[in-house]
């Protein structure tokens, strides 16, 4: 049975106090990785991917958190919502499918 993929939107947030982001939209991806391996791909095509600044490319990258759900309110936040940690960031051990991505075409950032 092949692995199940999915476009993933990834927000990369260099900064939350001067609302510094840019999204980098993923096609195909695994579902069946890990969020571990996946922040791993992510950050070594983020540093070599043409078109983003030199801020973006350089920074340490370390945290990745639902941002928005399919089919359920958005938040207010202009970068990210602040409020329901616990439960929107997504644990390094999980698979991507797992932690709900992709399966309700939910978007994903990366922070500090």
């Amino acid at each position: 049975m092949s692995a199940e993929s999915s476009t993933i939107t990834v927000r990369l947030v260099r900064s939350f106090e001067h609302r510094n982001f840019r999204p980098v939209v993923y096609h195909g991806v695994n579902l069946d990785q890990t969020v571990k391996q996946f922040i791993t791909f992510v950050r070594k095509d983020v540093s070599s991917r043409t078109g983003l600044p030199p801020p973006f490319k350089n920074y340490k990258y370390d945290t990745m958190k639902i941002i928005h759900q399919a089919h359920k309110s958005k938040t207010g936040e202009l970068v990210v919502s602040l409020e329901d940690d616990d439960k929107l960031i997504l644990k390094e051990d999980s698979t991507l499918k797992a932690a709900g991505i992709g399966i309700r075409g939910n978007a994903v950032q990366e922070r500090d």
